[in-house]
């Protein structure tokens, strides 16, 4: 079936989450925008919301602020976990970046598993997780296993299955982490199987949701996961640089210490005493004063999304896809792209990869000629996404148009492979 742009349109005459597009800034209407799940668009009530804060607030108030000001790493994780990660209150923190996170949940649950001297990954996990988790293994004389998910037949679309991860599996394994969404496929990971698997074996999992949340349902309370973190800056739309977030389940708060241990964490925060004793309260994991700013724009993005109802928001996660994918096979597979994502939805997030042997030069084109925005990822990969409550499905045909056009005129000829350094 050949899909059209009224098939576009009458995607978006039936999409119950149509009437948030509007709700966001466009600079450009002309542009399509599929880098949604790089860096998701501005709404446009947080330029209000911050523009309040700064003047009633800061301005207003100075130091005094800080009466109201100090639980909001909680209140603000309270409504992450709430809207987007199916999470009850006192279990999720917004603070700090993914990156500071997941170092100290990941030493947190080494340092709780003592005896154990083996740590487990996948190659194609996120950059950042691999390096940090060599860091640790070399800081703990520990043993750093890396499924191999890029090069080896048997696992497609790099996605880890716990048939994969079993084979892994011993009594030495004292961490695992892998991510829900891979960041490169798109692959989707079994959150409930895996976890009730690395627990079966004596071993906590962290997970990275920093490329599912505000896309996909999580439901991280009825999955029993122990650990998570993820950002808020994508599917999440809260700005460049955002605050970050942690889970932590309840029932296991106080068995983990975390290696920074800061004077938010304190019991008796203002008492300023000598010694660490930290509180049996969730902010145990938080080190030190967050970003108000910051947390104001995270509200404001993630009160949209609990309006919205992530279990519509994952819905239209998954029309978009198939949508594109859809497309894919209409216009791209014949101009050299091979899909890199699972054709079966629940195996997918937000977005999809194509492979192109020119992928590089194409997806600075594609910006430069075509007012198309993806992103690159090595080796050779594009993502394309649907961001569900700013990205209309005519956005998504007009980009994949283009994408086809841009291609057959060969715009990637006038590419420099050196012109940007930021993909």
């Amino acid at each position: 079936m050949t899909l059209t742009r009224d098939d576009a349109l009458e995607l978006d005459k039936k999409d119950p989450l149509a009437r948030y597009r509007e709700r966001f800034y466009f600079a450009d209407k002309e542009i399509s925008y599929l880098d949604g799940n790089s860096l998701g668009r501005l709404p446009l009530k947080t330029v209000e919301v911050v523009n309040t804060y700064l003047k009633n607030e800061w301005g207003s108030e100075v130091v005094d602020g800080w009466a109201h000001w100090i639980d909001e790493a909680q209140i603000t994780g309270d409504l992450i976990g709430r809207a987007a990660l199916g999470a009850g209150a006192g279990q999720v923190l917004a603070c700090d970046t993914t990156s500071v996170n997941f170092y100290q949940l990941c030493a947190a649950a080494i340092k709780a598993r003592p005896d154990r001297k083996t740590i487990i990954t996948d190659l194609a996990n996120f950059p950042t997780d691999r390096y940090i988790l060599q860091g640790l293994a070399d800081a703990h004389d520990m043993n750093l296993v890396m499924i191999d998910n890029e090069s080896t037949d048997d696992i497609k679309n790099e996605r880890v299955t716990p048939q994969i991860l079993e084979r892994y599996l011993n009594e030495d394994v004292a961490l695992v982490s892998l991510e829900v969404i891979q960041y490169r496929s798109g692959a989707r990971s079994e959150i409930k199987a895996l976890t009730d698997l690395v627990r079966a074996h004596g071993a906590l999992l962290v997970w990275d949701a920093s490329h599912a949340v505000g896309a996909i349902d999580l439901d991280f309370d009825v999955n029993g996961v122990d650990l998570a973190v993820g950002c808020t800056y994508k599917y999440g739309n809260s700005g460049p640089g955002s605050p970050a977030w942690l889970y932590v389940r309840k029932s296991i708060q106080n068995q983990l210490r975390v290696p920074i241990q800061g004077w938010f964490a304190q019991a008796d925060q203002f008492e300023m005493g000598d010694t660490f004793e930290p509180t049996d309260q969730m902010r145990r994991f938080q080190i030190a004063s967050p970003s108000i700013i910051g947390l104001r724009c995270v509200n404001t993005a993630f009160e949209m999304i609990a309006e919205a109802k992530i279990s519509e928001i994952g819905k239209k996660a998954a029309i978009g896809t198939e949508f594109m994918i859809g497309l894919y096979d209409q216009w791209l597979a014949e101009l050299g792209f091979e899909l890199r994502t699972s054709r079966v939805a629940i195996e997918r997030g937000g977005h999809i990869s194509l492979w192109h042997a020119e992928a590089k030069r194409i997806s600075v084109a594609l910006r430069k000629y075509a007012n198309v925005i993806p992103d690159y990822r090595v080796p050779n990969q594009i993502r394309l996404a649907i961001s569900p409550l700013p990205t209309s499905y005519l956005e998504v045909f007009e980009g994949f148009e283009r994408i086809k056009d841009s291609v057959i005129r060969k715009d990637y000829e006038k590419i420099d492979q050196q012109e940007t350094r930021v993909t």
